[in-house]
C-alpha cells in the first residue's frame, strides 16, 4: 500500500504465496518466494500508480509476527522453509517444558502461555532437527528472524533488526526490559548471536537497495499490532478486532501491562523512537477467515469466499448447528492443544445455509469469547468494537458479531489497517507525520452496525457455542 499525507491509499497491489506442507500440523513457506513476491509487489505498485521511487519518503514493514527463519549470514540464503504461525511440530517440546514446570517463568516474563503458536520453540525445532544448524549456530553463521527481520535484512544489505511487537512473540524477550532474557535463551538452548537487534518500531533501520534504492526502511510492526496503530486506537481500552485467517483482538493497555487471569496475553503494542512503549492484552483465534476456506475448498459447498455471505442469507438462524474450528486445537481464552473441529447440533433439516451461517457465527462466539476476557481483565466495558480484515467486507458477519456482542461495531473504510498501521509508523519515523494527535485526526470510519436482538436471544446463542466448545475438548 503507498499513502499519501492524508491517509489515503493511493496503490494497493494484494498477491500471496503460499505452499503447505503435505504433513498434518506442519505448515511452511519458502522465504526466498516471500522475498521474491515483495519485491514483484514492489515493482508491481510503482508501475500502476506511476509513482518514482524518488517520491516515497519511507517504507513501513509489517508480517505475520511468529513464522519463523534461520538463513545463512554470508550467503543469505535459508537454511530451510519458513516456519509458519500455525505448525504444530513443536508439540512435544511445550509438553516437555510444562513437565519441568518453566509455564510460570514464562508467562511471567514473556506476558505468553506455553504454546506451539510461538517462535522461540520453533527456532529449537530448526537447530535440533535440520542437519548442520546446531553447528552452524554455535559458530556465529546463522541468523534468525521473523518476516519483518528477513525483510529489513535483504532490503538494507544486512541489517538486523526487528522491533517489540515481533520480538514479544517469540517468547525470548523480556516484555518489561525490552530485551532477549537470558534465562529463557538458556531453557530454549537459542544462542543469543542469532538473534536480532531489538529497535523501536519507527525509526530509520536502514536504507534500502534494488527496487526501493534508497527509501528509508524506518517502520516495523507485527500485523496486528500495525492494525491497532492503523485504527489509531492510542488510547486505553481502545479495542480492535481483525478478521482475517484467523482472529486478533487487541486492547490498548497504555505504558502498563496488564497480566491477565483469563488467557488473554499481555504484548507490546508499539513504541515510538525515544519513548515507552505502550501495552496491549490480545485474544488470538486461530481459526475464522480459514474456516470459510476449509467449506470452499474441503466441503466445496460453496465456489468462492464471497459466495459465503449470500449462503448464508437464505436462512434466518443458525438451525442450533455449531461448528467450532479447532483445527490445530484453541487458542485464547482456552490455549488447548487437545481439542478439534466439531460440528454438532445437526438434525435431518440442517442444510449447507446452516453450516455457512454457523461459519460466519464461529468467528462472532470466539470473537465475544476474547472480548468479554478482556473487558474482565482491564475492568473496563467495551465502549464499540473497530473491526478490519478482509472478512469484514461481510455484513452480515458485523451484524453477527454486533448481535452476539451487544455493541455497536464500526468497520474501517480501510479494510487493510495493518499496512496503513505500518505506513503511520514509517511516516512518523522522518517527519511526515507529527505526532499520534495528527494519525487520529486522520481515522477514517465506514459503517456501523447496531444489535438487533434481545439481550435474552443473545445469551442463549452464547450459551449454545459454549456448549458446541466442550464438546471440541480432549481429543489428543
Amino acid at each position: 500500500m503507498i499513502v499519501d499525507r492524508e491517509g489515503n491509499c493511493l496503490i494497493q497491489v494484494q498477491k500471496e504465496h503460499a505452499q503447505y506442507f503435505p504433513r498434518p500440523g506442519w505448515v511452511e513457506h519458502d522465504p526466498e518466494e516471500i522475498l521474491l513476491c515483495v519485491e514483484e509487489v514492489v515493482r508491481s505498485a510503482l508501475k500502476d500508480s506511476g509513482i518514482r521511487t524518488s517520491q516515497i519518503v519511507a517504507l513501513g514493514i509489517t508480517n505475520q509476527r511468529e513464522t519463523s527463519v534461520l538463513w545463512d549470514k554470508n550467503s543469505g540464503k535459508p537454511l530451510c522453509r519458513a516456519v509458519v504461525w500455525q505448525d504444530t511440530r513443536t508439540d512435544s517440546l511445550i509438553k516437555a517444558m510444562e513437565g519441568r514446570g518453566f509455564a510460570p517463568l514464562i508467562q511471567s516474563k514473556t506476558g505468553l502461555p506455553l504454546s506451539t503458536y510461538f517462535s522461540g520453540p520453533k527456532i529449537r525445532w530448526m537447530i535440533d532437527h535440520i542437519e548442520g544448524v546446531r553447528e552452524k549456530a554455535l559458530r556465529g553463521e546463522i541468523l534468525f528472524g521473523t518476516i519483518d527481520t528477513w525483510l529489513i535484512w535483504h532490503l538494507t544489505g544486512g541489517v538486523h533488526v526487528t522491533d517489540p511487537t515481533n520480538a514479544s512473540r517469540t517468547m525470548l524477550m523480556d516484555l518489561a526490559k525490552l530485551q532477549w532474557d537470558s534465562d529463557l535463551l538458556e531453557i530454549l538452548e537459542v544462542p543469543r548471536s542469532i538473534l536480532p537487534e531489538i529497535r523501536s518500531s519507527s525509526e530509520i533501520y536502514g536504507i534500502c537497495r534494488g527496487v526501493l534504492q534508497g527509501v528509508p526502511v524506518c517502520g516495523d510492526l507485527g500485523d496486528q499490532q500495525a492494525s491497532l496503530f492503523g485504527q489509531a486506537c492510542f488510547d486505553f481500552g481502545d479495542v480492535k478486532n481483525t478478521y482475517g485467517t484467523g482472529c486478533f483482538a487487541l486492547m490498548n493497555t497504555g505504558p502498563l501491562i496488564h497480566r491477565s487471569s483469563h488467557g488473554m496475553i499481555s504484548t507490546v503494542a508499539y513504541q515510538l523512537k525515544g519513548a515507552p512503549p505502550s501495552y496491549a492484552i490480545e485474544g488470538s483465534v486461530a481459526v475464522a477467515g480459514a474456516l470459510v476456506k476449509w467449506l470452499r475448498d474441503n466441503l466445496e459447498i460453496i465456489d468462492s469466499a464471497s459466495e459465503i455471505e449470500s449462503l448464508a442469507r437464505k436462512v434466518e438462524d443458525n438451525g442450533g448447528v455449531y461448528i467450532v474450528p479447532a483445527f490445530s486445537g484453541l487458542y485464547a481464552p482456552y490455549w488447548r492443544s487437545d481439542a478439534r473441529g466439531v460440528i454438532v447440533g445437526l438434525t435431518g433439516y440442517a442444510t449447507k445455509a446452516h453450516l455457512a451461517r454457523a461459519a460466519l457465527e464461529a468467528a462472532a462466539h470466539q470473537s465475544r469469547e476474547v472480548l468479554d476476557a478482556m473487558a474482565t481483565d482491564v475492568d473496563t466495558p467495551l465502549r464499540s468494537l473497530r473491526v478490519d480484515g478482509g472478512m469484514v467486507a461481510n455484513d452480515l458477519l458485523n451484524q453477527i458479531q454486533s448481535d452476539i456482542l451487544g455493541l455497536r461495531v464500526i468497520r474501517s473504510r480501510s479494510t487493510e489497517t495493518t499496512a496503513l498501521g505500518a505506513a503511520f509508523c514509517a511516516g512518523l519515523a522522518v517527519g511526515y507525520w507529527n505526532d499520534l494527535l495528527e494519525i487520529q485526526r486522520l481515522r477514517s470510519d465506514g459503517d456501523a452496525f447496531d444489535p438487533m436482538i434481545s439481550a435474552s436471544e443473545r445469551e442463549a446463542r452464547h450459551a449454545g457455542w459454549l456448549k458446541a466448545v466442550s464438546r471440541s475438548l480432549g481429543w489428543l
